[in-house]
């Protein structure tokens, strides 16, 4: 798998995407401001999420590059540390 072509982070992308097309439809349209930034919050949470499957695929398939092939257990805890980094 490619860790940069991914379905799953293109998928995000386009739902984020989809979000700011509607946004700036919305605006066009005078739309409320309530509904407007309830799009804008989507792509607010949207884009984090991509970025950290991303981030994640993208160490893994390094660490797997360097080390061999890595057990689906260590993946998960991969997957929660870099979840959790976003805190840092």
């Amino acid at each position: 798998m490619n860790h940069t072509t991914d379905q799953a982070i293109i998928n995000r992308l386009g739902r984020a995407s989809g979000h700011l097309a509607r946004i700036t439809e919305m605006t066009e349209e005078n739309s409320s401001a309530l509904h407007i930034a309830q799009q804008l919050q989507a792509v607010i949470e949207a884009l984090p999420k991509a970025k950290t499957v991303l981030n994640g695929q993208h160490i893994e398939h390094h660490l797997e590059k360097a080390v061999g092939e890595i057990a689906h257990d260590t993946h998960k805890i991969l997957f929660q540390d870099l979840v959790l980094a976003k805190y840092l």
